[in-house]
C-alpha cells in the first residue's frame, strides 16, 4: 500500500474526513454549552391546586440543568414527576431560550394500603391529604382494578342513598364494602358475580333493609353470597325460642 499513490491519497483523505469530523462535533459540542443558548424563560402550565408551586420552581432551579440543546427532557421530566401531586410532565423547547413545562395533578379517588392515594384513573402516589376520603384495600397491584370496582359499586347504591366508606379486595378475590354515614352497613359480596349481587341487593333494599329501619331496626351485615337471596345481621336482636307442641 506505501508504495501505491492512489491508496495513499485515498487513505489521507479519509484521515482528513475523519479530523475534520471530529473538529466540527468538538465545535459544535461546545457551542450549544455556551451562555447565549442558555434556557432564559420557563413558562409553567397547567391548573395547579395541590402541587406546591414553590417546590416546582426549586426543582427547576436546581435540577434542570443545560442549555436549550443539552437539557435532557427525560431526567428533567423524571425530577419534576418527583413533586408530590404532580402526575405527568410535558416538556417542550421553544426557541430560542424558552421551556414550557406542563403539569397534570393526580386527582385523589381514595386512600389505600400504607397510608398512599389511588387517583381517579387508579394510580397509587404518595402525598399529604387532610380532607375526608374512602378507604381501598387490596393485594399489590391491584388498586387500578379496586378503583374500578369502587366506581361500580359506588354507582350502583347511589340509587339507595348509600355511598362506599371502604372497599375491600381479599387475596382470595373476595369483596367486601362498607358504606358511609351513622349507620354503616358492612357487605360480603363473595368472589363470583359481585356486581350481580350488589345490583339483586340493591333491587330488594328498600322491601329489606329499609323497612326495617323504618320499623326501628337496624342491619349492620348483609351476606351475598348465596344464590337466590342474601343473609341480614341485626344488633341485638334475638331470635324467638321455638314453642313446642305439648
Amino acid at each position: 500500500m506505501w508504495d501505491n499513490p492512489r491508496q495513499l491519497n485515498g487513505l489521507a483523505l479519509v484521515v482528513l474526513l475523519a479530523a475534520v469530523a471530529m473538529f466540527a462535533w468538538g465545535a459544535v459540542a461546545w457551542a450549544v454549552r455556551q451562555p447565549v443558548f442558555a434556557l432564559r424563560q420557563v413558562v409553567i402550565e397547567g391548573r395547579l391546586v395541590r402541587a406546591n408551586p414553590a417546590h416546582i420552581q426549586a426543582v427547576i432551579r436546581e435540577e434542570l440543568r443545560g442549555t436549550f440543546f443539552t437539557l435532557r427532557l427525560p431526567e428533567a421530566r423524571a425530577s419534576l414527576q418527583r413533586v408530590p401531586w404532580v402526575k405527568r410532565v410535558e416538556l417542550r423547547r421553544q426557541w430560542p431560550g424558552r421551556l414550557q413545562v406542563m403539569l397534570v395533578e393526580h386527582e385523589p379517588l381514595a386512600r389505600w394500603t400504607e397510608g398512599a392515594l389511588v387517583g381517579t384513573e387508579g394510580e397509587v402516589f404518595s402525598a399529604d391529604f387532610a380532607g375526608d376520603l374512602p378507604q381501598l384495600a387490596g393485594p399489590e397491584g391491584s388498586a387500578a382494578l379496586v378503583a374500578t370496582r369502587f366506581r361500580e359499586f359506588g354507582a350502583a347504591l347511589a340509587s339507595r342513598a348509600l355511598a362506599i366508606a371502604e372497599l375491600t379486595l381479599s387475596p382470595r378475590g373476595g369483596w367486601e364494602l362498607r358504606t358511609a354515614g351513622k349507620a354503616p352497613l358492612t357487605i360480603e359480596l363473595g368472589r363470583n358475580e359481585a356486581g350481580e349481587r350488589l345490583s339483586r341487593f340493591v333491587l330488594y333494599y328498600g322491601r329489606t333493609v329499609a323497612a326495617l329501619a323504618r320499623a326501628g331496626t337496624g342491619t349492620e351485615y348483609v351476606d351475598l353470597r348465596y344464590r337466590n337471596g342474601f343473609a341480614m345481621r341485626m344488633p341485638g336482636f334475638k331470635e324467638k325460642p321455638v314453642r313446642k307442641a305439648g
